[in-house]
């Protein structure tokens, strides 16, 4: 299943690039959309996840953002591991009122850390209350691909992106190894993360090496 990750800006822009698009994630820290523009956005699709990343909106901002989008009806709502513990309680709670699910991620930009490390994240994300656990690391060579592939080894929901352009190798063999899904741009220079795959191309690699994962949701 791949989920097209979106940065449009304005609500305009985001309805626009979600035709044909059965699965998304609407990164909110980017879109500039007022609250009932985020109730309205999420009303009319099945099956988004709202994401909203720190670093540009404050922490209130984001947190109104992300409730607005639970509860008109987001799929899924994505906190970051690092999140304070109130906040990511309170979204937690929202969420499991809601019927939301809920993706725990963790993120380091830097590099891929070693397994133990990754498995103690990936204990304590589930705790949090995680559906699905997110695993996204800058991949400097093979090692770090397969250390973060084989993370898929278990019974667990946990979803692993490979950040760099030595990681699109995940992109494409994690859905294909047991990750529910993995994410990819709108056309080319679209991109809401380094190496991400466009939409187009993943779909067509997918009908090439796994018609399955090519039909989407």
């Amino acid at each position: 299943m791949i989920c097209v990750s979106l940065a449009e800006r304005g609500l305009d822009a985001c309805l626009a690039a979600l035709k044909g698009i059965p699965f998304a994630e609407i990164r909110l820290d980017m879109a500039g959309l007022a609250l009932k523009e985020v109730r309205k956005l999420f009303s009319g699709h099945a099956n988004l996840i709202a994401t909203c990343r720190p670093g540009r909106l404050g922490e209130a901002r984001r947190r109104s953002l992300l409730v607005a989008a639970i509860e008109s009806g987001a799929a899924y709502v994505d906190i970051e591991f690092d999140a304070p513990p109130s906040y990511r309680k309170e979204i937690v709670a929202r969420a499991r009122d809601a019927g939301c699910s809920i993706i725990v991620s963790f993120h380091d930009y830097g590099k891929t850390p070693e397994r133990k490390v990754l498995e103690k994240v990936i204990r304590a994300s589930f705790r949090m209350g995680a559906d699905i656990v997110k695993i996204a690391c800058m991949v400097r060579d093979e090692a770090d691909n397969s250390r973060l592939l084989r993370l898929l080894d278990g019974s667990k929901k946990i979803v692993v992106v490979g950040m760099g352009e030595a990681g699109r190798v995940t992109r494409v063999a994690a859905p294909l190894s047991g990750s529910p899904f993995t994410f990819a741009s709108l056309p080319k220079g679209r991109q809401t993360a380094d190496g991400q795959i466009d939409h187009e191309t993943l779909k067509e690699i997918f009908r090439v090496v796994a018609p399955r994962k090519a039909g989407l949701p």
